[in-house]
């Protein structure tokens, strides 16, 4: 477990992520309701590298096992990435998380604030689509 502290930007983030395909696992495809903990949001550059810790281009859906089965075995989750999402999203990812990124508690807040209100947008009008911040 990470020891990086979570927070709301994080949270909001997590829930727009999962929502965004249908609280479902991008790999193994099984449904979860907005209840359950068992899928994750899945940063493909860890939650350390604040230049695309909120970026929607760098998480994924997955249920828990995946979640495991990719973090344990981390060429694979490549190779799937490149498959799913495609080499050009990873290099564009790839120099994205290169930039230096600088975060205050104010910024995290209105990032919070983004989120939670994407997400709200997105439940009101069936919109799967969230903006980026």
């Amino acid at each position: 477990m990470s020891g990086i502290k979570r927070d709301e930007a994080d949270r909001w983030f997590s829930k727009v992520v999962r929502l965004r395909v249908n609280w479902r696992c991008e790999h193994c495809q099984k449904q979860y309701d907005e209840s359950s903990t068992g899928l994750h949001c899945a940063h493909i550059y860890g939650r350390a590298n604040k230049a695309v810790r909120w970026d929607l281009d760098n998480a994924v859906s997955l249920c828990y096992a995946c979640h495991q089965k990719f973090g344990a075995n981390p060429l694979d989750f490549h190779a799937w990435l490149h498959i799913e999402h495609g080499p050009g999203h990873m290099e564009l990812l790839n120099e994205k998380r290169r930039a230096i990124f600088k975060t205050t508690a104010q910024m995290r807040k209105e990032i919070a604030a983004h989120y939670r209100q994407e997400y709200r947008r997105m439940t009101e009008t069936g919109d799967r689509t969230p903006i980026n911040y």
